[in-house]
């Protein structure tokens, strides 16, 4: 009789070869390098992603599946596990900060379905909305001034008391507490977690963290979904459209 040992070792190998096997089958596949809109500069020096590209490959119909799959639906992890089985750069989907997914994204929707996506704007003069279409391919990412360090932090002085550093990776929206105290990295010289929920719940005044988070989302690398569209009386109007969970779908 087999020992349970020898069928999980056995089940491994049958895994590990399997692995093998589609990573091999994948290699055949035609990829792209995609340029992140951070340009690499939110990552600490040592990650892959300071590199500011990513290599992807293109989608085929098994991929489909994971559109479809409705756990993950339910889980809202849709993209992420679309982007784990597309890239082929040795990193981790956690480790890609959400703007630069938001790209990735919007490339694989263009290389597998095309670049044009219905969206509904409303027209200015005549405040009715019109169904329209918008190119993809022609959303680019607004310049990113701001210099970071070797960790792929960036400093802000609160005041004469307080020097904060921050990160773009990490959001938790739950609330703007918790918000702040993801995306604070450091308070002065400590980089405790304790430290910073001190600051944030004690000393971080309302007036300072309202700032804070606008130079924060004024600053912050993003792409331009600011788009020209035409009128119904045939002149033009510039509008902001959203791209949804229906990317994949029209």
């Amino acid at each position: 009789m087999a020992k349970h040992t020898d069928r999980y070792s056995n089940e491994n190998l049958i895994n590990l070869a399997t692995d093998k096997y589609e990573k091999t089958k994948r290699s055949t596949l035609p990829t792209e390098i995609v340029e992140l809109t951070s340009k690499g500069k939110i990552y600490p020096e040592s990650s892959l992603l300071s590199s500011g590209k990513i290599e992807m490959r293109y989608m085929t119909a098994y991929d489909e599946d994971i559109l479809t799959n409705q756990s993950y639906m339910n889980e809202g992890i849709v993209f992420d596990k679309l982007l784990e089985s597309l890239i082929v750069s040795d990193i981790d989907v956690k480790d890609i900060a959400p703007v630069d997914k938001d790209k990735l994204i919007i490339y694989a929707r263009i290389v597998s379905y095309g670049k044009e996506y219905g969206v509904t704007v409303t027209d200015p003069k005549t405040k009715k909305e019109i169904k329209t279409s918008v190119d993809l391919s022609k959303i680019k990412s607004l310049p990113f001034t701001l210099e970071s360090d070797k960790n792929g932090e960036f400093e802000y002085k609160v005041n004469n008391e307080y020097t904060i550093k921050f990160s773009y990776l990490k959001q938790n929206t739950e609330s703007i507490s918790k918000y702040l105290t993801s995306i604070i990295t450091q308070v002065n010289d400590s980089r405790e977690l304790d430290a910073i929920e001190n600051f944030v719940r004690y000393h971080f005044l309302a007036k300072e963290s309202k700032t804070f988070r606008e130079y924060y989302n004024e600053h912050s690398p993003r792409l331009d979904y600011n788009y020209e569209f035409e009128g119904e009386d045939g002149g033009t109007f510039n509008a902001m459209f959203q791209v949804g969970a229906d990317l994949f779908w029209f």
